[in-house]
């Protein structure tokens, strides 16, 4: 008897699963021609017809029974030790998704510890928004990020960090400026900028809550995505901007920073996610995470 493989155990256990050659080949991405010939290629190396075909059905025989759990538990043992396999190779790099919903400057000591911590791995780092940092760790894009919440998850494991409680950026010109500490009430008659809905939905509508309950509803404009350029609109005395704690590190000649009563209410959480399975770097990047993001 000739030796089989796994290809022709993968055609057969789908074909015999469908019991739709047609079907089966789409499964595969194969036309069925060669679908056929590796069918009729098993059968003779097994000797037993394995499938009874008509015009109207396709039907496992008797031996086609007996060989479809076998070749299902032979398939799942090569796809087990695959990836036990790969399980206990090293990998060479950390895809870590930082989010910019903060100031980027607030990640530069965790990625300093992680460049000391880890001087054999190359340590690759993506900018993005929390909800396409989420959709990165769905598609394997990244390993890991740390993500400003609320945010949908996905179910996948979150660990809290800390947290940057808002202020208020504002023209040094305005008057307002003046004060120590604004609230929400000081700031009502201003245009606010903010970020747009589909840039961050959850914690869009976490904000726009805390807005409603404090009767807050300014002229809104829309957030420009660079935060230099939303700088300088403020200096320009063109609106008021409610920011995370971290861009008091973003000096720009006009710009005032002011704390915000109700800044502890709205303040923007920080949390660690990783994928369904955990890089090996993962327990250290969360001591190191919480060491240096901790507020």
């Amino acid at each position: 008897m000739s030796k089989i493989n796994t290809h022709l155990l993968q055609i057969f256990a789908v074909t015999a699963q469908t019991l739709n050659f047609r079907l089966a080949a789409e499964q595969l991405h194969i036309t069925q021609p060669p679908l056929s010939r590796a069918i009729q290629n098993l059968e003779q190396r097994l000797g037993v017809k394995l499938f009874l075909r008509d015009t109207q059905s396709v039907q496992l025989t008797s031996a086609g029974k007996l060989l479809l759990p076998r070749a299902l538990a032979i398939l799942a043992m090569l796809d087990d030790t695959e990836t036990f396999m790969s399980s206990l190779v090293e990998p060479s790099q950390l895809r870590l998704g930082l989010t910019t919903s903060v100031e980027a400057g607030s990640f530069s000591q965790l990625t300093e510890a992680l460049a000391i911590a880890l001087p054999g791995m190359s340590v690759e780092l993506t900018y993005d928004n929390s909800p396409k940092l989420v959709a990165a760790i769905k598609a394997g894009r990244i390993d890991a990020a740390v993500i400003a919440m609320p945010t949908r998850t996905l179910d996948f494991p979150v660990q809290s960090l800390g947290q940057q409680p808002m202020m208020v950026a504002i023209s040094s010109k305005h008057p307002l400026a003046n004060r120590r500490q604004l609230s929400l009430a000081d700031i009502a008659s201003e245009p606010v900028y903010h970020f747009e809905r589909a840039r961050q939905p959850a914690f869009f509508d976490y904000c726009h809550e805390i807005f409603r309950r404090h009767h807050f509803a300014p002229r809104f404009l829309l957030e420009p995505n660079d935060h230099h350029v939303l700088l300088s609109d403020i200096a320009a005395g063109k609106g008021v901007a409610l920011l995370p704690a971290s861009f008091k590190a973003l000096r720009l000649t006009g710009v005032s920073y002011r704390k915000l009563k109700e800044g502890d209410e709205l303040a923007l959480k920080l949390a660690l996610i990783t994928g369904a399975n955990a890089h090996p770097q993962t327990n250290l990047l969360f001591d190191l995470a919480g060491k240096y993001l901790q507020t």
